[in-house]
């Protein structure tokens, strides 16, 4: 991973365009080839970003980032305030709470809480920002990612909107459509979710432990 603190300019220019001014900034380019744009007043959110596939060019003054759709992050460098490099090693990955991940194993092994004709796809649904939950298809064939919280709040509709965003990109799945699934859903999560499209669903754990599984049966 490399991190450079510089005082820079960002323009994209692709499917729309977009302007940051001259200021301080971190620039976060990981291994995978993305990179990222932070300021100091975002949580983990990036003001703007390029995801892998992609490429860097490094000029005198200038960073271009290129994808094969032709879209451009270009970053115009007025002061390097810091440039390092790390290797991070492998990652472990995350250990969810004991609860969250019996709801996810649940919820796959009873894909159709979801609606009548859905099939699972996978669980933990690899994506280059990290794996979604469940991904399944509904009664139509249309892709459904699904992202599970015991506790549904606003950070996990967001998790789910990167998540969506990037699985629109690639032709073979989209359209995605969001499903954000959780014991409890905080009244702002579910606006928030709303207006972005995403369904909700509230999960009833204790119902889902008492499904029996038709696996077996003969009748």
């Amino acid at each position: 991973m490399r991190l450079v603190i510089a005082r820079c300019q960002v323009d994209y220019a692709g499917r729309l365009t977009a302007h940051l001014p001259m200021a301080n900034r971190l620039l976060l380019v990981k291994a995978d080839g993305s990179l990222s744009v932070h300021s100091d007043d975002r949580a983990y959110k990036p003001l703007n970003w390029m995801t892998p596939p992609c490429w860097l060019i490094e000029e005198p003054g200038m960073w271009v980032v290129q994808n094969k759709a032709g879209e451009k992050l270009v970053i115009t460098l007025e002061e390097i305030l810091h440039d390092s490099k790390h290797e991070l090693g492998a990652e472990p990955g995350l250990v969810k709470d004991g609860v969250e991940a019996h709801l996810q194993e649940l919820l796959a092994e009873h894909i159709t809480t979801l609606g009548e004709g859905y099939s699972l796809v996978r669980r933990e649904f690899p994506t280059a920002i990290g794996p979604v939950d469940i991904m399944c298809r509904d009664a139509a064939g249309a892709s459904v990612a699904v992202e599970i919280k015991r506790r549904g709040d606003i950070d996990g509709v967001e998790q789910l909107t990167r998540y969506l965003e990037l699985l629109n990109r690639d032709p073979l799945l989209a359209p995605v459509q969001g499903v954000f699934a959780a014991q409890i859903i905080k009244p702002q999560a579910k606006v928030l979710a709303e207006d972005r499209g995403i369904r909700c669903v509230t999960l009833d754990y204790d119902s889902l432990r008492g499904i029996e599984s038709d696996e077996f049966r003969l009748f």
